[in-house]
């Protein structure tokens, strides 16, 4: 049988082994054939192959059902579960999503795309089943060996461990997140001999049955096992060694740049060489900041929960390493460690994506924000970040920071500007500032190597004209200064950069109301409750009675595609911008 004859999971079970391992072969060259020309998650997927096809191949999806923590590795399943051909339009616009999505498959059991919450789900479904009285369906969670060392995974299984709910842990342990794991128990399951260890190991202590470990890649074995587990019940958990990036040499042997490598050649795994652009990333300008900082100021530190290379750390990391500390998966311990850090004197830099902040709300509150503590969060992925969807779009932060005391927010409008901004904010105590950039290009080749202390708090007239205030926030203001230049009409519109959503900077806003007939506000982040929402606020409090339009992310969850397109289909894109304020203009005369 050849894979693109299989249209679900059931079709696998007339195989025989040997027809699985050659179906196996097929669905990594499949995945390789697809993934180097559209780009995507390669080697999470490459390395659970023959771990994929015998769990569709053993248990009776979807009844029985599958959850894959974090997603990146479940290209397989969806390749085998109906969507062979949709594949080709894996994270493309209006194509499959990159992640598991309840939405799209039955066989989805359970949406993801942040780490550690597959346990958790899993435990509440084959719970809600008991209650059902649906006693033998299997609900089988396949986490990696670093989104099992975050605090929710650790959770569940204390919960977990105190039930007699069918659930079924895979263990998929290959060291590595999108970085190297790190961490004690990376290190407990690297050293401990667990199957000499079966009644004394760390799952047996939370009276979580443990077998393994099984080597994933040999099907023989593997298929032994996963049918054992099927004739089990109860809370177990199953460890299998797996290679990220197995089949293709270039990925295994580099594992971390074939996490997402972008559009290689299928034959040899070599990198296609991009177009290139002297132009600095985001991440590339942070790194390179945090690294000058910390070289100067000794009081540095910096914290990520497992994001250094994406984060541009990675330097830093290699050449003060006593001072960086990569926590795992673990949003929340890398904000109270910082706030710790902050308390002995030191200048935490907690280095974190938008959407990953989300998950450590309380601790930004309870340990920072009440004893105004100083700490800087570096929100990296502020804003739309393209084809990975709307799990990883960072639109929220302004509006889930914006009603925090004592919390400054500023979103710089360039990349040469968030390097004076962290430079200037470690100068001196401020309390806990919140420092929003999105990913991606810059609009600069180099910066300063010498830094600028800014003024803080200050907005900035960059344009005048005679009827209608734009107030742009943070990067957006390239796009705005482009539609309003491009506009028959770029008389009529004052122009004015905001970085700061507190505090709000009251002079220029003072002047804004009262001199201007309208006011629009533009920002990257979302409509409800965010910079729009604090220039209303601004007004209403201060009796001026002009109307304001608001620009930003619409109230719904943004799908996934190519950023110019997305920036297009939410009315953020620079055309988009110069049509609707020219229809306020308009509506003025």
């Amino acid at each position: 049988m050849q894979l693109k004859s299989i249209k679900y999971p059931s079709d696998l079970k007339q195989c025989s082994l040997k027809q699985l391992n050659s179906i196996s072969k097929e669905l990594r060259k499949y995945i390789i054939d697809v993934i180097s020309s559209n780009e995507g998650h390669l080697g999470a997927s490459l390395g659970v192959v023959e771990l994929t096809i015998l769990l569709h191949y053993v248990f009776d999806t979807p009844i029985d059902k599958i959850l894959w923590d974090v997603g990146h590795q479940a290209y397989g399943h969806k390749i085998l579960t109906g969507r062979y051909e949709e594949f080709k339009s894996n994270r493309k616009w209006k194509g499959i999503s990159g992640f598991p999505k309840i939405k799209e498959s039955i066989y989805d059991s359970f949406g993801t795309g942040h780490a550690g919450t597959t346990i958790s789900a899993a435990l509440g479904m084959a719970l809600a089943s008991e209650i059902n009285g649906e006693k033998n369906v299997n609900h089988i969670s396949v986490i990696g060996d670093a989104s099992i060392a975050s605090g929710m995974a650790f959770e569940a299984l204390n919960h977990l461990g105190n039930t007699s709910a069918n659930v079924l842990v895979i263990l998929n342990d290959n060291t590595m997140g999108i970085d190297p794991s790190v961490g004690a128990l990376k290190n407990y399951l690297e050293k401990s001999n667990l199957q000499s260890n079966k009644n004394n190991n760390i799952f047996n202590s939370l009276n979580i049955d443990y077998y393994g470990p099984v080597d994933g890649h040999d099907m023989e074995s593997l298929q032994k096992e996963l049918i054992l587990q099927k004739t089990k019940k109860g809370p177990r958990l199953l460890h299998v060694r797996t290679i990220k990036g197995k089949g293709l040499t270039l990925a295994e042997d580099d594992q971390i740049l074939y996490h997402a490598p972008g559009k290689f050649d299928k034959i040899t795994g070599k990198l296609y060489k991009k177009n290139k652009t002297k132009r600095l990333k985001y991440q590339q300008v942070f790194g390179k900041t945090i690294l000058d900082l910390a070289k100067i100021n000794s009081k540095i530190v910096c914290i990520t929960p497992a994001m250094p290379t994406g984060s541009g750390i990675n330097e830093m990391m290699k050449k003060i390493p006593e001072r960086c500390y990569d926590v795992g998966i673990a949003e929340q311990h890398a904000v109270t460690l910082s706030a710790g850090m902050s308390c002995e004197g030191l200048i935490p830099f907690c280095v974190i994506y938008s959407t990953f902040l989300q998950r450590a709300y309380d601790q930004i509150i309870h340990d920072v924000a009440i004893q105004n503590l100083n700490i800087i969060f570096c929100i990296d992925r502020a804003g739309i970040v393209g084809h990975d969807g709307p799990t990883h779009h960072g639109v929220y932060d302004i509006s889930f920071l914006r009603c925090i005391p004592n919390l400054t927010i500023v979103a710089p409008r360039n990349a040469q500007r968030l390097r004076d901004f962290l430079y200037t904010f470690q100068l001196r105590p401020h309390g806990p500032i919140a420092i929003r950039y999105p990913r991606g290009y810059s609009q600069i080749e180099k910066v300063n190597e010498s830094f600028e202390d800014l003024n803080l708090y200050r907005a900035y007239k960059i344009k005048s004209g005679k009827t209608i205030a734009v107030l742009s926030l943070g990067t957006l203001f390239e796009n705005v200064e482009e539609a309003i230049n491009n506009s028959d009409f770029s008389e009529e519109f004052s122009h004015y950069s905001f970085e700061f959503v507190y505090p709000l900077d009251k002079k220029t806003l003072n002047d804004v109301f009262n001199n201007y007939s309208s006011v629009i506000t533009i920002e990257e982040g979302a409509i409800k409750g965010g910079f729009g929402s604090a220039l209303m606020e601004f007004a209403q409090t201060n009796n001026y009675m002009k109307k304001i339009k608001s620009l930003g992310v619409p109230h719904e969850f943004i799908t996934h595609g190519d950023p110019d397109i997305l920036y297009e289909s939410i009315n953020l894109s620079s055309n988009k911008i110069q049509k609707q304020i020219e229809e306020v203009l308009s509506s003025k005369k």
